[in-house]
């Protein structure tokens, strides 16, 4: 529809725009207009390039869902509770009644300490002989021995002080004196996570309209696919590696798709995602075995190892390392296919070089800050290790050559030289889709287009 003109402004701004005056184009998108990453419909593309990007992802997604099916493995693989660490039955309880008691009165049997305070042991030793300790009184919530009581010393020195009404996580151990079976092991914190959880939603819904409904919506299917597929087709005995590329390119598809619309645009950011993908599970798999890496460093992973033996926790690593750098990928390959198409809009005779020379510079700046991010993100994890590395005056060559950090440093920069190298791929990949559609069938010839004007004019509006 003809609009008036106005004043010329930057030459990006008519997005805007075009996003609200021009819906019709986006091709029967999820939610009308919700393909795009960041900016109006893209002009849909030639029938005879869409052919040929079909033609490429059909048969790959096709191998994926095929390869999901032959693996499916039907649930985690039942088997008995060793009750060490995560691995114990659990009910709910509440702290009913708490009282005041002294510390050598109810830990009288304990062995004195040594009077050594250099360590935490020494000093909770000392604090349970010396402070004065709160008896608490909890009942069983749930379970089958529900509305059962017992009772829980907490010293004056532990990490968890519990209060009156609150609501905790029990352990329990058939095999255990009966006095014993029972056990506070942590806090319910379901209320606050769901809350929190609750605000996250309602912000992304608010904030992305519809684009931030059906993000969440390929959130609830990435968790999904990772707790009925991933995790259990690895405790089956299945290829981590394998299991973790089916399952990554599985959420990648439908996470793009559901978020970005069937385009052309997301077609060209998931083959960009593939390709880092790949580069990153080559790269990731040359190092691990280089180094030396077992996958086995904590007391989770030699959980895991002693209960399931057949895993290849080599392979759970380099596993680790794919699907925690997919979602970062997901969003440099958008914003660059994005930008590509953005820029050909604005310049419609701008070839493939001159695309990919304006879109890089914008990649350019993505990738210094996605770097960033990602190396700040492992050290924050990380952060306790660091910690204790300075406490012993580690020399950096020393803290870097242990296990524990070197997997994260392998992690890290296995997944950033993914990230860096998205960038230009992605670039070359839609500079080149947009270009080549120029000498094919004109999209104006089935969807309207504004009226464009020469290189050096504005589109009017």
């Amino acid at each position: 529809m003809p609009q008036p003109p106005t004043t010329p402004t930057d030459p990006h701004s008519h997005t805007g725009h075009d996003h609200a005056s021009h819906g019709h184009a986006t091709g029967g998108s999820p939610g009308g207009h919700s393909h795009s990453h960041s900016h109006g419909p893209a002009a849909p593309v030639s029938k005879h390039l869409r052919k040929v990007i079909a033609a490429v992802l059909i048969p790959f997604a096709a191998a994926v869902f095929v390869g999901m099916a032959v693996l499916w493995p039907g649930g985690a693989p039942a088997h008995e509770r060793t009750g060490v660490g995560f691995d114990r039955q659990t009910q709910q309880g509440t702290v009913v009644a708490l009282a005041k008691v002294d510390c050598k009165s109810v830990n009288a049997s304990q062995v004195p300490p040594t009077g050594d305070t250099s360590t935490p042991e020494g000093r909770e030793a000392q604090a349970a002989q010396t402070g004065e300790c709160k008896k608490a009184t909890v009942e069983v919530a749930s379970g089958p021995d529900k509305g059962r009581a017992f009772f829980e010393i907490v010293q004056p020195g532990a990490p968890r002080q519990l209060e009156k009404g609150q609501e905790v996580v029990v352990a329990y151990a058939p095999d255990a004196p009966r006095d014993l079976q029972y056990s506070v092991v942590d806090v319910n914190r379901k209320l606050p996570l769901a809350l929190l959880a609750g605000i996250f939603a309602l912000a992304v819904v608010v904030v992305g309209r519809m684009r931030g409904v059906f993000a969440l919506v390929a959130l609830v299917v990435s968790f999904a696919i990772l707790t009925l597929f991933i995790l259990p087709a690895i405790l089956q005995g299945s290829n981590p590696l394998l299991v973790a590329v089916i399952g990554a390119s599985a959420i990648m598809l439908i996470a793009l798709y559901m978020c970005h619309g069937l385009t052309a645009r997301t077609s060209v950011a998931v083959l960009g995602t593939l390709v880092s993908l790949l580069l990153i599970g080559l790269l990731g798999s040359l190092f691990i075995d280089w180094a030396f890496l077992s996958g086995n460093t904590d007391d989770n992973t030699g959980l895991i190892h002693g209960l399931y033996p057949h895993i290849d926790m080599s392979g759970l690593l380099l596993a680790g390392v794919i699907i925690g750098s997919l979602g970062v990928l997901d969003d440099v390959t958008v914003t660059q296919t994005s930008a590509v198409w953005e820029l050909h809009q604005a310049d419609p005779a701008m070839g493939p070089r001159g695309l990919y020379r304006a879109a890089i510079r914008i990649g350019r700046d993505h990738i210094a800050s996605v770097v960033n991010t990602l190396v700040l993100a492992y050290a924050g994890a990380a952060l306790p290790l660091l910690l204790l590395f300075s406490i012993a005056n580690s020399s950096m060559g020393s803290v870097a050559n242990s296990e524990l950090v070197a997997e994260e440093i392998v992690r890290t920069l296995v997944g950033s030289i993914g990230l860096v190298a998205s960038v230009p791929v992605t670039t070359a990949l839609a500079a080149l889709v947009v270009s080549a559609d120029r000498t094919g069938p004109s999209a104006a010839a089935t969807v309207p287009q504004p009226a464009r004007g020469g290189r050096g004019r504005r589109r009017k509006r």
